[in-house]
């Protein structure tokens, strides 16, 4: 994996930045945007996801980092119910609302992916201290 130095180094904090983009574009259209609650909310969840990412990133310890990447996996499990809320009430497409499912599964994917790395890390550490 290639030495991550700045959280814009971080795929999943880019994909999330473009997600919060494209939740913010459907969530001004037609009666959407007039369901304060449930737009101020998808918004919410959309942008914790790169938020935790940049917060756990910052705090320069992995452990504080993985607990920040589980934040932000919550996160984009509670986004993607929220988008099914939004489907059923009609405010999304059908194509738009597969398109940023696949979006926010894919980060939750790559959240999984990355979670995973770095506990190997840890563990590969203790090892290597105990050797």
């Amino acid at each position: 994996m290639a030495k991550i130095e700045k959280i814009e180094d971080i795929v999943a904090w880019q994909n999330g930045i473009a997600l919060c983009n494209e939740i913010y574009d459907a969530t001004e259209k037609n009666s959407f945007s007039k369901d304060y609650g449930l737009k101020d909310q998808i918004r919410r969840s959309a942008v914790s996801i790169p938020s935790n990412i940049a917060e756990g990133f910052e705090r320069e310890s992995n452990r504080q980092f993985i607990y920040f990447l589980l934040i932000a996996k919550g996160s984009a499990g509670e986004l993607r119910t929220q988008l099914y809320i939004a489907k059923n009430r009609k405010y999304i497409s059908e194509e738009e609302f597969q398109e940023l499912l696949d979006s926010v599964s894919a980060i939750s994917k790559q959240l999984g992916k990355f979670i995973s790395y770095l506990r190997e890390t840890i563990k590969l550490s203790k090892q290597s201290k105990l050797s």
